[in-house]
């Protein structure tokens, strides 16, 4: 027997719910994976209080910053997609997408350039500078690597996410009445973005 409009549009529902019970689940373990490595930073910091801060101080405080406001504006964009999708307004969801794709992809040249640019100055795990240095700046810049590096990947897949949705839209598979696929790509996003601002303070802000 078909299943009239109301029935249809009842089992819709629940399909997007799961989606979003399912997309909550996997960003729990995110959290977990996360909390677990800020953790092991706390740990650490405990320790070798006085090597961390002079660490720190290596980093390049503007660089965080400019990273930090590019992912917030790009949290903003995702969350002005979704609105906007809901509301019918297809253009700017593409918009709203396109520049958080924008927003991700400065991310990770800035990333790049400031890795590039450490590298150069021999500060890399286990590089002879640090070697020769004192054992906290060592663990200090070994936790930056993996945790920036870890973050960056998550960039990268939340990009994919993104791009993914906007070819969705593009193809109109997302709308109105069915927009799970990119809120779970925002939620995602927003992890991503809220993950920094817990990164940031730890490596750059750190006094």
């Amino acid at each position: 027997m078909p299943l009239n409009y109301g029935q249809a549009e009842e089992i819709g529902k629940i399909d997007e719910s799961g989606k979003k019970m399912g997309m909550w689940l996997f960003l729990y373990t995110e959290i977990i994976l996360f909390g677990g490595l800020f953790v092991l930073y706390a740990v650490y910091f405990t320790r070798y209080t006085t090597d961390f801060i002079e660490g720190g101080k290596e980093l390049n405080r503007i660089y965080g910053v400019v990273n930090t406001v590019i992912l917030l504006i790009s949290s903003f964009a995702v969350a002005a997609a979704i609105t906007a999708i809901q509301k019918g307004q297809r253009k700017i969801a593409l918009w709203g997408i396109g520049s958080s794709l924008g927003c991700g992809s400065i991310f990770l040249v800035n990333k790049y350039f400031e890795w590039g640019h450490k590298i150069s100055l021999g500060i890399y795990p286990n590089s002879d500078r640090l070697l020769d240095g004192p054992d906290g700046q060592n663990i200090f810049f070994g936790l930056y690597y993996i945790i920036t590096g870890l973050h960056g990947l998550h960039i990268i897949i939340g990009m994919t996410c993104l791009a993914v949705s906007l070819g969705f839209i593009l193809a109109g598979k997302v709308t109105a009445n069915r927009f799970a696929l990119l809120e779970n790509a925002g939620l995602y996003w927003h992890l991503v973005d809220l993950i920094w601002i817990f990164v940031f303070p730890l490596f750059y802000l750190i006094v």
